[in-house]
Formats: structure tokens, sequence, C-alpha cells
């Protein structure tokens, strides 16, 4: 064993790479991206890694590794399995032979994502175990623990991890490679009366799967991770309140119950890592002469409702207090300071700084002056300067001027083009829904040009069934698909598109355009969005045409490609129209003492604002300036650049 510093999602590749994962598949989205990244990084040549085109591709590719007897990690976030909730359910009722861990990282807040949803009611929806990490630490070791309840049970089992898991950094205490678990996959054997779901099978499964979860329940009543923390000889509770307290927790949330209570003191405390099965008889241990319960936990009152379930069917006195009444907030993050106000808030602390009679030497503690830091300056999320998406809006945006249109966006850093000036979002639900969603609207009003726009790499994720259907249902849509040969959003992951795969191997790109044609499309342009007179022609032609048409606007990200230079302003010619600074909303566009100016540590060279200058006064860094072209340049001019 050694230690390394690691960051959660680090910490849980590393770990099913010890358990000796044969293959890891996913699609990336925050906060989960990083775990394939690290085990494609870390694995051996036994092991597998793939990105996969979508999430239900992903867990079919990691069901089918288990069926062959190997251990498998699907990854993805908790949007992301709703799209892998078709297969899951039915492998549900099937089982597995290898262990299969199902990584699904929530998100609450959402930091980054559609929806706070909490995977955990997948988990009892689906009636498979569902593992809770409360720390980097024990993800590292829960999720090789996650691999043998699997094969011990034959079972798919969830692995939740929350945003604050996935991305806290800590020092953990990892194996060494000769420490390493090396599985050996027997490889698949035919058995239809196994493999091959029918009703009557599912019906034989169902039974079986209701009797395992018990065995379940009674098992997680006594693993490790599931515990109780005894009360303190001597509880902190101000004096004439009801001693008979607890608090029961889960996720990152019980680590920051603990810190709090290891500060005021100890009161009774459950630890919730497998919220389902529930442990019961450990929660029942829990319960046992207590009045009242808080129950601190991210999402949804999950564990709030098992105690509560508990209390009635055994008849208990307690009462259960969280989410559901009110005593913590239902939607959001938890935080240490969040968690703290909440617990001394029901253990009976006032206010730090409000006067309390008979308080202990833990409360004096907790009324201790605090400095309050200052406040964080405000930084809306903007597309990047030199973003080639920030051009083909523009570009659409002008060739469309006057016309009743509808702007139907996506999931990815083009969602940014929402905000103004550009505003060129009106819509945006899940991935690949624009396209539906332009549908729909164009039905309804024929009399209205429908856009939808679409990343390459979620058109090879989620669109192309959308196109299908506009197709054979004969609708009337433009469909601008966004190519800057990258997955952007989530840390510049390779795609269909790309010609290249996580591994590093060499591949043939799949061809958008020839895609397109394939599906039945007549008319495809593609068009590079950073010469804005040829895309707005290409979008004022193509959008004209009847039925469902496509536009490719290809340019590559920022990130993975050189700038090719920086811009500069000809103070001279600048007539302060702001024009620039109006219609795109480049961050490196800066107003300085009523001066336009660009920020050089920004500027990518793009061009675009050059494009749109009505005195041609944005200039490439390196070009002279020529007084000549300077008439009038006297007249208020600044040497401001």
């Amino acid at each position: 064993m050694h230690k390394e510093f690691l960051m959660g999602n680090e910490a849980i590749a590393l770990g099913a790479v010890a358990a000796g994962v044969n293959l890891v598949s996913g699609y990336p989205g925050t906060p989960s991206s990083e775990v394939l990244e690290t085990a494609a990084k870390h694995r051996d040549d036994t092991t597998y890694v793939e990105w996969s085109v979508n999430e239900k591709s992903a867990l079919e590719v990691a069901a089918g590794a288990a069926y062959a007897g190997a251990r498998s990690l699907v990854t993805m976030k908790q949007v992301g399995l709703n799209v892998a909730s078709d297969p899951l359910m039915s492998l549900a009722y099937i089982g597995v032979k290898g262990g299969m861990v199902v990584l699904v990282a929530d998100d609450p807040g959402p930091v980054s994502s559609q929806t706070e949803q909490d995977t955990r009611h997948y988990s009892a929806f689906s009636k498979l175990p569902c593992f809770d990490p409360t720390s980097a630490q024990e993800a590292y070791e829960m999720i090789q623990e996650a691999f043998t309840y699997s094969e011990t049970y034959g079972t798919p089992v969830f692995f939740r991890p929350t945003t604050r898991v996935c991305h806290g950094y800590a020092s953990i205490m990892v194996k060494d490679p000769s420490e390493y678990t090396r599985h050996c996959p027997e490889g698949f054997r035919k058995d239809t009366a196994r493999w091959v779901i029918f009703p009557r099978l599912s019906y034989q499964n169902h039974i079986k799967i209701e009797e395992r979860n018990v065995r379940l329940a009674e098992d997680f009543s006594s693993y490790k991770r599931n515990h109780i923390f005894p009360e303190a000889k001597e509880t902190p509770i101000p004096a004439g309140k009801p001693q008979k307290r607890g608090i029961a927790a889960g996720g990152i949330s019980f680590t920051y119950a603990m810190e709090t209570l290891e500060q005021i003191g100890m009161v009774r405390l459950l630890k919730v890592a497998t919220p389902h099965p529930f442990p019961e008889k450990l929660a029942l241990e829990f319960l046992g002469g207590l009045d009242e319960v808080l129950c601190i936990e991210e999402l949804d009152p999950v564990i709030e409702r098992e105690l509560t379930y508990l209390c009635g069917k055994h008849h208990l006195p307690t009462k259960i207090y969280g989410k559901l009444t009110h005593h913590v907030p239902n939607a959001g993050e938890n935080t240490q300071d969040s968690v703290r106000t909440n617990i001394m808030s029901f253990l009976g602390y006032q206010p730090p700084g409000q006067a309390q009679t008979g308080s202990s030497s833990s409360d004096s503690r907790l009324s201790d002056h605090v400095d309050t830091p200052p406040v964080l300056p405000v930084r809306p999320p903007v597309l990047c300067a030199g973003c080639p998406h920030r051009a083909s809006f523009y570009a659409v945006k002008t060739a469309m001027k006057g016309q009743k249109t509808i702007f139907c966006g996506d999931i990815g850093c083009y969602t940014l083009g929402n905000a103004m000036p550009l505003d060129m979002v009106d819509t945006c639900l899940c991935m690949g829904a624009g396209l539906g969603i332009a549908q729909g609207v164009g039905h309804i009003e024929p009399d209205t040009v429908c856009f939808a726009f679409v990343g390459d790499s979620t058109f090879f994720a989620s669109a192309i069934p959308g196109v299908v259907n506009a197709v054979y249902n004969q609708a009337d849509m433009t469909l601008v698909v966004l190519d800057n040969s990258t997955t952007a959003m989530t840390g510049h992951q390779p795609h269909p598109g790309t010609g290249h795969t996580m591994l590093g191997n060499i591949v043939d790109k799949i061809d958008i355009e020839a895609v397109l044609r394939g599906i039945g499309l007549k008319i495809v342009e593609t068009a590079d969005p950073l010469d804005l007179s040829a895309a707005a022609a290409c979008v004022r032609r193509v959008a004209g045409e009847p039925g469902v048409k496509a536009i490719i606007l290809k340019s590559p990200c920022i990130a993975v490609t050189k700038p090719d230079g920086k811009m500069k302003i000809d103070t001279g010619k600048c007539i302060r129209c702001k024009k620039c600074i109006r219609e795109l909303g480049c961050p490196a566009l800066i107003m300085t003492d009523g001066n336009i100016g660009i920020d050089a540590s920004l500027c990518t060279g793009c061009g675009l604002c050059s494009q749109i200058c009505p005195v041609s006064a944005i200039i490439p860094s390196g070009t002279a300036v020529c007084a000549a072209d300077r008439p009038e340049a006297s007249k208020g001019g600044s040497s401001h650049e």
C-alpha cells in the first residue's frame, strides 16, 4: 500500500483497476468523466476501455462482458442513466455472471446538469443494490467490494458518488500493483434459459430478485460500511431539550455530519452506505430508544422515507425529520456549513451570537467569531473567445433576420448560445431533443422557420433517430450540425467523427454528411462559420428549401487547434459604435475608459469581430497601421489598443 493525492474519480478508477476490471465503457458526462479516463491511463493490456456512442450502448457493452464472466464497469452521469434505462431494467431480471458495476454520478445543485434526479430511486425501481460512498478513500475501497457483491449475488450493482465525492481531492491509501486482483473471465457459455429474456423467465426471476433483496438487506445490516456511531457519554444538547436524538446520513452528507458532531459532541449517528436494499436490521437497532431523528442526505429523502416506513411498520414512536418536514433543504447541494446549521438547529443550539442560557463549553465554541469571506465576483458562463459556435449562431442570426424563426438548442457548450447578445437558443430539453421539438413546432406553426442545433458528438449520441423521424414524417426543418471535432463540454473526449478511440487507435472517421445523405437528405451543405459572409449565404440558401435539410458548420474547437494569432483595434479608425461588443459577446472584447480594446490573453485571432466592424477597425495584431488610413483620426482618437 502507498499514499497518493487523488481526485475522487481517480480513486474510483484505481479501485476498479485494483479489483481486476476487464472492461470499462461509458459516455462522458460531468461529474463522472474522469473515472473512465483514469482507468484508460492505468489499465494493463488485459483491460479494454471505450467511450461508447451513448449510455445505452455503453451499458450493453458492459453487460456483454459480464455475460462472458468479465468484471465490467460502465460510467455515466444521472441524466445518462435515463438513456441507459431500457437495457438496465431488463438486465436487472437477467442478471450477470461476472461482476458489473454501473457507476452513475449524481449532481446535486445541479452544478452541470439538467436535473437533480436521484439515482437511488433507479436502484429501488430496478431492484438493484446501490453503494453510496462518503469520501474518496471510501469510494476507492467500496468499488472493489461492489464487484464482489455483484458476483456473489449475480446482479449488476449501482455505484452512486455525488459531485463532491467525484471532484474532491484527498490523500488516499491505494494498493501497489502487486496487490491487484487478476480476474480471468471464463468466457460466454450458451444457455438460452438464462440469457434470453422471455415473459416466463422474467416472472421466475422476479420472484428470485425479491428473495435476493431480502437476503441482501440482511447482509447489508452487517456490511462494515453501514455503521452506528455510539452516543458520547456526555451529550452537548442544551439543558431542557430532549436528549434522545439521533442523526442519519449518507454520502458526502455523512462526512459533513461527522465533522460537525466531532466538534460539538457526538449523538447517535447512522451511516447508510447502501440505501437499497435498506439495512433494516441495523436501522432498527439505531432507532431503538430514540425520540427524534434528523435525516441528512443530498437530493431526495430516501433515507428519511425508509426510516419513516420502519417506524410505521414496527410501531415505533420515533419522529423522523428531514426534507419532507422542511428541517433540511429539499433542493440543492448540502455543504459543511448547511449541514452544521441543520444539526445545530435540530439539537437545540441557537445561532452563533445570540444569547443562550445554560450553554456548555461546546456551545461557546460554536459562537466564536468567524470572518466572513469576501463575495466572489459573478462570472456568467459564456462561449470561449474564438469559439466557432459563436460564429455559427451569428451567421444563422444574420441570415434569418426579420423572419419568424425558432432556434431549438441541445446539450453541450453551444447551449451557452442562449446568452445575450446572441440569444439563439429558444429551447433546450435533453440530448437530441431539439430535432423533435423543431418538428413539433413546425407541424403546428407551418409559417415558422424551424432550426435544430446539435453538436457533432451529440449527433452521434442521440440525434440520428430524430433525423430519421423528420425524413420519414416529411417535416420542414433545418438541422445545423455544429462540428468542432471534439466533445468539448465534458473535456474533449473523442467521438466517432474524430478518427480515433479512447485507447488511441486510429480508425475511419464516420462522416456526418454521408450519414445524413444515407438517411435520405437531399440537401446537405458544409460551411466554415468563421467565414461569416459565406456561412450566412449558405444558411439563407439552405433554409429556403422545403423539407428536411442540413448545414454542417465545421471549425475546430479552440482547445484542439492552435490559434492563428491575435487581433487588435486600430484606434484611429474605431468609431466606438460598440457593434462588436453589442452583437457578439466575445469575452476578449473589452471596454476601457470608453475605448474598445481586445484582451490579448483571450483573443485567438478568429477574426469574427473584424468581419462585422463597419469601419474595418479590427485588424490582425501584426498589421502595420498607416496614418493615411486614418482620416480625421485626430478627432478625439485615442492611442489605447
